[in-house]
């Protein structure tokens, strides 16, 4: 399988396997116990706490391990509390259902548009501001089309008082971010080759976060429920890496990115969907006259092509991305849009192969349909 979806998953590194298999194998200590095996436990969750803190340049108290970007997105929104919350039209789907039932609490939501080319105006995100408003969140960079949000800009725009949130999944590791801009910071595992099913919402010690979870004092009091160890130390070991590794990786996977959206917008009614200059290296976004998106992914993987039609936490539906609609994309072609994503450890081999496939099942798909 040649595999261009790594903004939805990435496969495990070995390395991180390797950190996590002691805690695979021999799991019985649960971390909240004061004996020999509970001990060792938690210490591997500080340990693990202390790396994440070091890549991230945060203080070890103001991380705190969740199931993933999910459950960090939700947290952040409704755990603030407040009357007002501004956020964007493109976020991830975590985000806006977040919002959503921020809103059935009695929480009025604005949601700033953005560009033709999905980046967001931090004079429209400043002025959509009020006395009320509690609590901003901008993802760094969109997990559908790689366009990377001016973050720091926005940052410097608001007021002191407000709670500024980044969603950070598909920026840690890709890009450079400095992640002390903001007072809240969402990572995942699983998009730098860490294990599914935990992540991180880095928490600044000035924020009162209302937790989402009851029954236990864990993490610092803030997140109930016995710690998945391996997970965490597996989260620690791949956000390490990536970290160290950006400076190295973000130039190889803009390459491989570079030469397969040559081979694809060479393809007739080819379109490119978000920015050309302020992206991700790994993310890209294109439609093609004529072609669904949806059946599109469907026969790239009957050829051995895992691509998707959009952000994997909304595939299986059949409404065109929430993203392409709100840069003002016609409802054909956001319909139509393809997410080809790849990471520095993609094979070169791969995205050659992918550049020849690509267009056939294209012109495949137009025959039939005519």
């Amino acid at each position: 399988m040649i595999y261009l979806d790594a903004a939805a998953s990435t496969p495990l590194r070995p390395e991180v396997r390797d950190v996590m298999e002691p805690w695979l194998a021999d799991a019985g200590g649960n971390p909240s116990s004061l004996h020999a095996p509970g001990r060792r436990a938690r210490k591997a969750i500080e340990d693990a706490r202390e790396q994440v803190a070091a890549a991230l340049g945060a203080d070890p108290r103001e991380i705190a391990f969740t199931s993933g970007a999910t459950e960090s997105n939700t947290w952040a929104v409704l755990g603030v509390g407040g009357r007002h919350v501004v956020t964007t039209a493109v976020e991830h789907p975590s985000v806006l259902e977040a919002c959503a039932a921020a809103e059935k609490r009695g929480v009025r939501v604005t949601r700033v548009g953005v560009s033709s080319d999905g980046l967001v105006d931090p004079a429209a995100v400043a002025s959509a501001v009020g006395p009320d408003t509690a609590l901003v969140s901008v993802q760094a960079v969109n997990n559908e089309t790689g366009a990377v949000q001016p973050v720091e800009e926005i940052r410097r725009r608001l007021p002191a008082a407000v709670v500024f949130h980044v969603d950070a999944a598909q920026a840690l590791g890709k890009v450079p971010f400095d992640a002390r801009i903001a007072d809240l910071v969402t990572f995942s595992a699983h998009k730098v080759h860490g294990p599914k099913g935990v992540g991180g919402l880095l928490v600044r010690r000035r924020v009162a976060l209302a937790p989402l979870l009851a029954g236990g004092g864990q993490e610092l009091g803030r997140r109930a429920g016995t710690e998945n160890v391996a997970g965490i130390v597996g989260l620690a070991e791949a956000v390490d890496l990536a970290v160290r590794e950006l400076p190295a990786a973000g130039p190889r996977a803009a390459a491989l990115r570079d030469r397969l959206e040559a081979a694809l917008l060479a393809v007739g009614g080819a379109a490119l969907n978000g920015p050309k200059e302020r992206r991700a290296p790994h993310v890209l976004n294109v439609s093609f006259d004529g072609v669904d998106g949806e059946t599109a992914v469907l026969a790239l993987d009957a050829e051995g092509v895992a691509a998707s039609s959009g952000s994997a936490c909304a595939s299986g539906g059949t409404e065109p991305s929430h993203v392409l609609l709100a840069m003002g994309l016609p409802r054909a072609r956001a319909k139509g849009g393809i997410r080809f994503s790849v990471s520095a450890r993609t094979a070169d081999r791969d995205v050659e192969e992918a550049a020849g496939i690509v267009p056939r099942v294209v012109e495949r798909l137009r025959t039939v349909r005519r």
